[in-house]
């Protein structure tokens, strides 16, 4: 199963799929998280964050969730995977891939800042600092218009989203087996 959180900077993807994985390990379910902002560090050094790079960086993490898959492993892939054509293009390429739409408004995520993103976006054109193509201020983000589970973390504390997504994962874990089991009958 793939798991694919989409949502904002700051929005608690990455906080949430941790937690979960932390959660999942006591149940002996074994998940891996494939991190946007980690892998860009070595997989995917060579792209940008135009649209095709940024759609090339979503592929990629999806093959290596789909080989890690194939083995079993629950992956949660933890970017913000911001256009619906991309998050459609992996659930029709690979078996058994749910969105999972992590929501936090813009308003709510300019006073976390953690990274200062959201500063340097909104600084003067003309500002040498200045973060041009930050999702949701500068870059469009497509919100997912029928998500398999929207969490609203500025709604909700990060357990209640780790619960929830836990569950879900079990649900879904469940219905894969009960499918399978049919199949082979």
């Amino acid at each position: 199963m793939i798991i694919q959180l989409c949502g904002l900077s700051g929005a608690g993807k990455t906080t949430i799929a941790t937690s979960v994985k932390r959660k999942a390990m006591a149940y002996g379910t074994p998940i891996e998280i494939i991190d946007g902002d980690s892998y860009r560090e070595f997989l995917c050094r060579d792209l940008g964050f135009s649209k095709e790079d940024r759609c090339e960086n979503i592929r990629r993490l999806g093959f290596v969730a789909s080989r890690l898959s194939r083995h079993g492993i629950i992956c949660i892939i933890s970017a913000i995977n911001p256009y619906s054509a991309m998050r459609e293009e992996l659930t029709n390429a690979y078996e058994h891939v749910k969105t999972v739409f992590v929501d936090c408004p813009v308003e709510e995520l300019v006073q976390r800042d953690t990274k200062g993103l959201y500063k340097r976006a909104m600084l003067p054109d003309h500002h040498p600092e200045k973060l041009r193509n930050l999702t949701g201020v500068n870059d469009p983000f497509e919100v997912p218009l029928s998500p398999d589970l929207h969490l609203k973390t500025n709604e909700k504390t990060v357990a209640a989203c780790t619960n929830e997504l836990f569950k879900f994962i079990q649900a879904s874990i469940q219905a894969q087996t009960i499918s399978y089991r049919a199949i082979t009958a």
